[in-house]
């Protein structure tokens, strides 16, 4: 492995690459590793292409092995001239990560965080979570050939849990908080030889750089002026911000757009925090919200995320359920499903521009972090309808309804 390090984010003490670290134990927060400085992309044909392989001098301390992909990344960058018009901004894009191999942004970070397992000689792998990240490193772990473990809460529904058993994992259903799982995992994962890719493993957050780097091409280097990220962990944001630093830091463009951390208020830490003008978040108790994929009351990166923002300008909101689902159905009438949380973006340009807070004058990618397939009991909070007829009467009941 060349001679790359991780750092703390908080008090900057090194670690070696070549072991799993997770967090700082010196002051248990989030690690990360030291930004690329010098990258290139590699040119080619973008259908012969995995991400890792047009990208691959963004990840030096990786081994490029395709065939571990699953295809992921490359995903489309839809404008929306109609929603940019109705909320006023001047231009409107959504970065549709619906379109991944498990319908989530998750298999990009599953993706390094595999190949670093690989490169460590693990056999065995594992995650905590409630959705998302469990179906990609269920599905990630059966590509590779790896023995995969994959703890989720107890009461997890069927609806959640049978598109993670389908991939063939130990699937393990664990009674007792949720929160204090994902340190035990952590203490399994070094007596069973289990490397656990949880939400801010330092070679997860890695992974999500490549969204950045295709906007940027996508986008032919004119960049938004803010990327809207749906924040749980906090993991997400920051590969997403360090992405676009290490393009800047390698000339592809000349200024990072400004990050915006969105929330649901029904559990919404980081964004508490930020306004009560507090250095660290704390637990959110009681959370609640539609938006379960980011339902997170006390996000491992949370207090990074704090501090990169508030260093580089970013702003942080929060929205209502309510205003979720008046989201989604917007989005849905553009084409893209997304579940509740990925719908949070949108709602929150609607409130940052209902409240003064955007110019109008801005352009803005808002990521949508995964499918509404993910969540369907969504549905019950629209007011969805169907016509019906016999065949002989279609005609006459399109002319009398529609």
């Amino acid at each position: 492995m060349k001679n790359i390090k991780l750092f703390c984010t908080k008090c900057n003490k090194g670690f070696p690459a070549d072991q799993i670290h997770i967090i700082c134990d010196e002051c248990n927060e989030a690690l990360e590793l030291e930004s690329v400085q010098q990258g290139k992309i590699c040119e080619g044909n973008l259908l012969e292409q995995s991400i890792m392989q047009r990208y691959k001098e963004f990840f030096p301390s990786l081994d490029i092995d395709k065939e571990v992909s699953l295809g992921e990344g490359f995903t489309p960058l839809v404008e929306s001239k109609r929603l940019a018009d109705k909320l006023g901004v001047k231009k409107l894009y959504f970065k549709n990560e619906t379109q991944n191999p498990t319908w989530s942004f998750k298999d990009r970070g599953t993706l390094t965080g595999v190949l670093h397992a690989m490169k460590l000689g693990y056999k065995k792998i594992g995650t905590v979570s409630t959705g998302n990240m469990a179906v990609s490193v269920a599905a990630y772990g059966s590509k590779a050939n790896l023995e995969t473990f994959i703890f989720v809460n107890r009461t997890m529904a069927s609806e959640k849990l049978n598109p993670i058993a389908i991939y063939g994992p130990h699937l393990i259903k664990v009674e007792g908080d949720y929160g204090n799982l994902y340190f035990e995992s952590l203490r399994i994962g070094k007596e069973n030889d289990i490397y656990f890719i949880n939400s801010d493993v330092p070679f997860r957050v890695e992974g999500y750089k490549t969204l950045a780097y295709e906007i940027c091409e996508q986008l032919n280097f004119e960049i938004p002026d803010y990327v809207v990220v749906p924040t749980s962990a906090g993991g997400n944001i920051r590969g997403i911000e360090k992405g676009f630093e290490e393009f800047k830091n390698s000339g592809y463009i000349n200024k990072a757009p400004k990050m915006i951390c969105a929330q649901a208020s029904g559990c919404s830490p980081i964004d508490r925090a930020y306004h009560n003008n507090e250095e660290n978040i704390s637990r959110f108790e009681n959370p609640k919200t539609i938006a379960h994929a980011i339902e997170n009351p006390f996000p491992p990166s949370g207090n990074q995320v704090l501090r990169k923002l508030r260093e580089k300008g970013g702003v942080f909101v929060s929205v209502s359920d309510a205003e979720i689902v008046t989201a989604q159905a917007m989005l849905a009438r553009e084409g893209i499903f997304a579940q509740p949380a990925s719908a949070v973006p949108l709602a929150a340009i609607k409130k940052l521009r209902e409240e003064n807070k955007l110019s109008g004058d801005e352009k803005i990618a808002c990521v949508v972090t995964g499918s509404g397939l993910k969540y369907t009991a969504a549905f019950e909070k629209h007011n969805l309808k169907a016509g019906d007829c016999k065949l002989e009467e279609l005609g006459s009941f399109i002319a009398e309804n529609y």
